[in-house]
């Protein structure tokens, strides 16, 4: 896979995550020079080229690419250990569809800056760890565990016989800040046309909705991920 960004190239230097190969353009910008003495200092080999011959590979780099490994999906029990370690209830995300890259990228960079333990998403009908989610997520993907499973339904009895709390966000629900998150919590967030599954919804303890107060009557996937993910954190912290 080739990413690029000084962002996401940056995160995966940090992480020791395998970098195969780094390709940076040529000039004196302070934040590429960085990149540069960070990778050599790791040992992960580079090459400096003038702008034209990047773009030819890649176009809007932002100056840089890095040649790494597909994406290394987790299992569930490894999102379970992340909170373990922690020392904390275990907070997953679930994805239901999630179809645009974009999404998926805003998401996964909300869970990570909210300290969620792992995102859960479907084999089929959703995008994969793609070089677009990399860079939508500023490079939040390198530090979040992501488990790939066949059957969200199925996943979801298995996460309730763990006893956590599965909690579908769609409309017509609960409101949202009377729900408890002080337990083992897994949020549910539909995809951008179609919502949260009906197999999916029925499987869930509980649905919890937002406050719509305008004339539209709906968010964006990621931005009702983001507030129902921080009405969790607000709980836990508060």
């Amino acid at each position: 896979m080739i990413v690029e960004g000084i962002n996401v190239v940056k995160e995966l230097l940090n992480s020791n995550k395998k970098i195969e190969k780094i390709i940076i353009e040529n000039n004196n910008n302070k934040e590429l020079l960085n990149i540069l003495d960070l990778a050599r200092a790791k040992n992960v080999p580079t090459e400096q080229v003038e702008k034209a011959q990047l773009e030819r590979i890649k176009p809007k780099t932002q100056g840089v690419i890095a040649f790494i490994p597909a994406f290394r999906y987790c299992e569930i029990n490894d999102i379970l250990l992340e909170a373990e370690r922690k020392g904390a209830k275990p907070f997953i995300v679930i994805l239901d569809g999630i179809e645009d890259p974009h999404n998926l990228g805003a998401i996964i960079r909300t869970c990570e800056c909210a300290g969620v333990d792992g995102v859960i998403i479907p084999e089929n009908r959703a995008s994969d760890i793609t070089d677009t989610v990399y860079k939508t997520s500023a490079g939040a993907v390198v530090h979040m565990k992501i488990c790939k499973v066949t059957n969200l339904a199925r996943t979801i009895e298995e996460l309730k016989k763990m006893n956590i709390w599965v909690y579908a966000l769609e409309a017509g629900g609960k409101k949202i800040y009377k729900a408890d998150f002080t337990y083992p919590t897994a949020i549910v967030i539909g995809s951008e046309g179609r919502g949260v599954s009906r197999l999916v919804k029925e499987r869930a303890d509980e649905v919890l909705s937002l406050d719509m107060f305008g004339k539209v009557n709906s968010l964006n996937a990621s931005n009702a991920g983001a507030i129902a993910i921080y009405e969790v954190v607000r709980q836990r912290k508060g």
